[in-house]
């Protein structure tokens, strides 16, 4: 009698919301199964509460036991989030954003390790709010408080919370940025107004506000450049290139940078915004870093990356790459993953990430093994079972083994007829698995 059937491969192609629709008709069904999923759903809720301990305690340990738990805890939302869970997630993401946030503004982070993991809070707890969304007035006004009243970590970036915002929660900000601006403000304040303002004309499409926002700037060339996108993407091509035509024109005034407060660090920020990757940002950071200036620096400087990433696959690479030689891997990796940087990016920051986080770099390196094989190259086939040797161990890592096992089975039958990619795997000490019985 033949065994049945693998529909493992079957059902990778299939979507989500198919899956949770096959899986939901047979829990009906099943008592066993829905009891099983219920003990699940009981454990993430476990997983919540012991999360809120962890930050409960967090603050009575030193520097070190206190980066490790609110990196438990950032974790542990981080998976819950990937998995869908129907818990409520954005109280536990907004608290720990607010101690960290405390923590970074009491004690300083000289090493940069609580500032990364501030980042990647920022950014679960948009995620945890765009998910359920909270209310949007009491969301606008943390928005504002974090924004006018913090030490400047973190920054919001308005388009991650537009959707749990809404339009009560957009206008709330709007209504508070006006009478900031109406009363005059300088330094800190300032600065902060008239960037939630852009971000608004942004997230809410409003295309000549954002002009009229960006013309008001000192004229420089990625201020130009930012004009000219806009308005393209808008489907304004004549004005685009209206612009585009003014700006190039010769003998027009000047293009001024912001006032430096070192000539190196002047000169390093003109041929960043002219030229924006990873070079030119490594070589702004060490200058401004020498003259006491990068935190200012920094957040325009990645805003700009950012924005190029969200262009293009280049774009992304060298935001990845600019926050590497920053010795900031962990953020590099979310910026990859984010804005869907290229395999060859991913595979080299999975080699930095899969120690600590095996899990998370398995589908790269899957990824890596089908393109290798798709080669159809002796060489390739050899780094293809190299690579999976590496997979067999992550999996060993990751509590897996078993999916390994699955894995390589059908990887083997559908490539069987490749037997120098087969000698290959034999070749690197991988166990194959057993031919399938047929009936």
């Amino acid at each position: 009698m033949s065994a049945p059937p693998d529909l493992r491969p079957y059902l990778r192609t299939l979507d989500a919301e198919t899956l949770v629709d096959l899986l939901y008709a047979q829990v009906r069904r099943d008592p066993e199964l829905r009891h099983s999923l219920e003990l699940r759903s009981a454990t993430q809720s476990g997983e919540v509460a012991e999360a809120h301990r962890l930050l409960d305690t967090a603050v009575q340990d030193g520097n070190a036991e206190y980066t490790a738990k609110v990196g438990a805890v950032l974790d542990t939302l981080a998976r819950l989030l990937d998995a869908g869970s129907p818990a409520d997630l954005a109280p536990l993401a907004r608290r720990t954003v607010d101690d960290i946030g405390e923590v970074v503004e009491q004690s300083g982070d000289p090493s940069g390790d609580l500032s990364d993991k501030l980042d990647f809070a920022v950014e679960l707890y948009a995620r945890a709010c765009a998910a359920r969304p909270p209310d949007a007035e009491q969301l606008a006004e943390w928005v504002l408080e974090v924004e006018f009243d913090g030490p400047g970590r973190p920054t919001i970036a308005l388009r991650d919370f537009a959707e749990a915002l809404g339009d009560k929660g957009l206008e709330r900000i709007k209504s508070t940025v006006d009478e900031v601006l109406a009363a005059g403000p300088t330094g800190y304040r300032r600065d902060v107004a008239e960037r939630l303002l852009e971000e608004l004309a942004e997230v809410r499409g409003d295309v000549d506000a954002l002009v009229a926002i960006l013309e008001a700037k000192p004229p420089r060339v990625e201020v130009s450049l930012k004009i000219v996108r806009v308005l393209r993407a808008a489907g304004r091509h004549s004005e685009a290139i209206a612009h585009a035509a003014r700006a190039l024109t010769p003998n027009r005034e000047t293009v001024k940078l912001p006032e430096p407060q070192d000539e190196t660090v002047a000169l390093r920020r003109k041929e960043f915004d002219e030229a924006p990757g990873s070079a030119t940002y490594t070589a702004l950071r060490e200058a401004a870093v020498e003259a006491g200036v990068w935190s200012v620096q920094r957040v325009a400087a990645l805003a700009r990356l950012r924005e190029r990433a969200a262009d293009s696959e280049d774009g992304a690479d060298e935001l990845a790459r600019a926050l590497v030689a920053e010795d900031r891997p962990d953020e590099a990796w979310r910026a990859c993953v984010r804005f869907g940087g290229s395999l060859a990016q991913r595979v080299e920051l999975a080699a930095l990430r899969e120690i600590a986080h095996p899990a998370e770099t398995i589908p790269v390196y899957r990824s890596q093994v089908e393109q290798l094989i798709e080669q159809k190259d002796p060489q390739a086939y050899r780094e293809a079972a190299k690579h999976l040797k590496k997979l067999r161990t992550l999996h060993k890592r990751a509590g897996t083994a078993e999916e390994f096992t699955g894995y390589l089975a059908d990887l083997v039958n559908v490539h069987r007829r490749k037997t120098r990619l087969i000698a290959e795997v034999k070749a690197a000490r991988i166990a194959l698995p057993k031919p399938r019985e047929t009936a």
